[in-house]
């Protein structure tokens, strides 16, 4: 059954609408609903102009609901209260949905829900794909990037780069980093990364069968030195999105994906997208 929703998170703080703003579009964009959930706090409060102002999840969640109606008319909206831990709670909201956005920190006593220990859990745990959005460009730049491993380990993450580039109307620019690239162990024992021609060469194997599937979008490849999640984080200034693949938490070499992810969370300039490797996206219908 394919997905007719997209999940997005609040906690009534101004980050939090922000990306309940960006999931209400990107429900537009693919003809499906948005669906507003909210953490297991029954009350709410933040400073404004020195004074305690105290809100409820009814009163976030109406607040959310009216701020996504505004960036998407006739947008198909409903809201849901979850229950558990915060963490577990809204990385569960997004079983069976085509996304799950958030935002990667709440204001003042908001913080609970959208920090970015929260944000990141979602991201490395969830079964659908998770938009972390940070700074949002004024205007769609029509380019996304994703960031690439081998063939294998970044499947899904191109699949839903192509999907979204077609979707969009979008260019994809995929990078393929020295620290990514295919190792050789010489004779004598030490190792080295192949050539810059040769990583060209494997990385247009790699995406030959989308480029079919998806003759629309045009494709830049770029073969990068340095640490990947330097690169995309560089990239997300000129970007709409920035796809990787979801990887557990405990892998931590030090380019590993945990570490890509890292650098994302710490130094994106855009929304970030983490596509877990179990997924196979499917395109939806209005």
């Amino acid at each position: 059954m394919r997905s007719k929703y997209v999940v997005a998170g609040t906690d009534g703080s101004e980050e939090s609408l922000r990306a309940v703003e960006w999931g209400a579009r990107e429900a537009m964009l693919r003809g499906v609903q948005l669906r507003i959930v909210s953490a297991p706090q029954l009350l709410l409060g933040m400073v404004v102009e020195g004074d305690i102002l105290c809100v409820s999840r009814d009163d976030a969640l109406a607040r959310a609901a009216q701020r996504a109606a505004i960036a998407a008319p006739g947008l198909v909206i409903d809201t849901g209260k979850l229950s558990g831990s915060i963490a577990t709670a809204l990385t569960g909201s997004g079983a069976g949905a085509v996304m799950l956005v958030v935002g990667t920190r709440g204001f003042g006593a908001f913080r609970a829900m959208i920090h970015p220990s929260v944000s990141r859990y979602a991201a490395t745990h969830a079964s659908c794909p998770v938009v972390v959005v940070r700074d949002q460009p004024a205007t769609a730049r029509r380019q996304l990037g994703v960031g690439i491993g081998d063939a294998d380990s970044c499947a899904d993450a191109l699949a839903f780069a192509f999907e979204e580039g077609a979707v969009r109307e979008a260019g994809v620019t995929v990078v393929y980093s020295q620290h990514a690239r295919h190792v050789t162990v010489n004779r004598g024992g030490g190792t080295r990364f192949e050539t810059d021609s040769a990583a060209s060469t494997r990385l247009a194997a790699i995406l030959a069968d989308l480029r079919d599937k998806y003759p629309g979008v045009q494709v830049t490849q770029k073969v990068v030195h340095g640490h990947p999640g330097h690169a995309l984080a560089n990239l997300s200034a000129h970007a709409d999105l920035v796809i990787i693949g979801g990887r557990p938490p405990h892998e931590t070499d030090i380019y590993g994906p945990g570490a890509v992810t890292q650098a994302l969370f710490n130094h994106a300039h855009g929304p970030i997208v983490t596509v877990p490797s179990s997924l196979r996206t499917p395109r939806t219908e209005p």
